[in-house]
């Protein structure tokens, strides 16, 4: 990060108060392209898409030297199912039923991929018709099941990845997929994990993207203030179920084609559909630019918890620490866990500041290699933004409630030491 860039973050978040943030008043009738990555810059990429948090296709110039660009996919740019049974046949992937909608889901099964790819290619030969359904292998962690093979690099712009530097310090998930489906294949409409941003390139085929910028998704609630499943349904059109649909703008159509990679910015809701058959690999992240937006939305998540059992407030034991247990079965992350996600970000990134001469044990550790690559104030800056959160979650009276004195380190000394290493790093 660049001292011009650092000062025109440094700006924006002081003077930024809270979610929701892009153009969400402000309809979009386009979104840019972006050709050469020759000339687009990180600091272009930060503060033109991530700052703004408006979204961007890139060419499929910046994925070109990647493997699966080369080895997943036939000269005439169908999937290489041969290649893929060779190298993956026997993994277990998990695999979505397109048209059976299950509470406001797709069901899932888990299958061989071998076992998918022979349906893959039956529904192929049958038209894309089939008895069982479209189906849609979705949310494959490939990366976690096959870290050796040569599939793809993450593009610079994508690097400052909060989620999976968290979640490969504790070894328990990650947020990094692969999809595979025929055409015809889709996925609802949602806004992604935590309000996360996410990449998505296309290896093979093609995908319809349909985008609603943050806000704009509220008049597409119905009259108990559910979101639809599918934005296109007829049923949206009838104004005693759906009362503010009249009031509702187009989606941002995006056609994404093979090798294109989308970035979808937090909050921004949107459905997808395959045109053709399709592979794509797509991540899930979070950042100082969104970090806020993650906060503001798990305060939502535990408020609804707390709505939807408050009449047992005064008779249920522990009333406070089962809305954290609640929250975490439907999101996957509570307060004290994302305090220790606030924590393993900010080590990290002290540990680059304190040791930034020695760019040998940095290297042993991929995430502050990658953190002290991206220069020292855009570690400084990330500090800045996790001690503003931090700041905001230790004053929060829920959070109070879970004795976060008893946490290691407590969070008001993580705080203290954030400060001074802000404090020493802009010395």
């Amino acid at each position: 990060m660049d001292r011009d860039t650092f000062a025109c973050a440094t700006k924006f978040f002081r003077d930024y108060s809270g979610p929701p943030r892009g153009a969400s008043s402000q309809p979009h009738d386009h979104v840019d392209y972006i050709e050469k990555p020759e000339t687009f810059t990180y600091a272009d990429f930060f503060k033109d898409y991530l700052i703004p948090n408006d979204p961007c296709v890139f060419s499929a110039k910046f994925t070109e030297s990647w493997g699966s660009r080369r080895k997943w996919v036939t000269p005439d740019g169908k999937p290489n199912f041969d290649y893929l049974l060779r190298t993956f046949g026997e993994a277990v992937v998990p695999v979505a039923n397109c048209d059976v909608k299950e509470y406001n889901s797709n069901p899932k099964e888990h299958l061989k991929l071998k076992e998918y790819i022979s349906y893959w290619k039956e529904h192929i030969k049958k038209n894309y018709r089939s008895p069982r359904g479209c189906l849609y292998l979705k949310d494959w962690h490939l990366h976690r099941d096959f870290p050796e093979q040569d599939v793809y690099t993450i593009p610079i712009y994508f690097s400052s990845d909060w989620l999976n530097e968290y979640w490969d310090a504790i070894k328990v998930d990650d947020y990094r997929f692969v999809y595979m489906g025929p055409k015809g294949s889709w996925t609802p409409f949602h806004a992604d994990v935590f309000r996360s941003y996410s990449w998505s390139a296309n290896i093979c085929g093609k995908k319809k993207w349909l985008i609603f910028p943050p806000g704009q998704e509220e008049n597409l609630r119905d009259r108990h203030g559910h979101l639809p499943f599918d934005i296109t349904a007829p049923e949206l059109k009838k104004g005693n179920v759906y009362p503010r649909y009249a009031q509702s703008v187009p989606p941002v159509e995006i056609i994404q084609e093979a090798g294109e990679i989308v970035f979808i910015p937090s909050g921004w809701h949107h459905q997808v559909y395959n045109l053709e058959d399709t592979i794509s690999i797509n991540h899930n992240w979070v950042n100082g630019c969104n970090v806020a937006i993650m906060w503001s939305f798990l305060q939502d998540e535990l408020a609804a918890v707390q709505r939807e059992i408050r009449e047992w407030r005064e008779t249920m034991e522990d009333w406070h620490l089962q809305c954290q247990v609640l929250m975490k079965s439907y999101t996957g992350i509570d307060y004290k866990e994302f305090y220790n996600f606030l924590k393993i970000i900010a080590e990290n990134r002290i540990f680059v500041l304190e040791n930034h001469h020695s760019e040998e044990d940095a290297s042993k550790h991929c995430y502050r290699a990658a953190i002290s690559g991206l220069g020292m104030l855009h570690a400084v800056f990330d500090l800045k933004r996790t001690a503003k959160v931090l700041t905001s979650l230790n004053a929060n009276e829920d959070f109070k409630k879970l004795n976060p004195e008893s946490l290691t380190p407590p969070p008001h000394a993580l705080l203290h030491r954030l400060k001074a290493a802000i404090d020493t790093a802009l010395l």
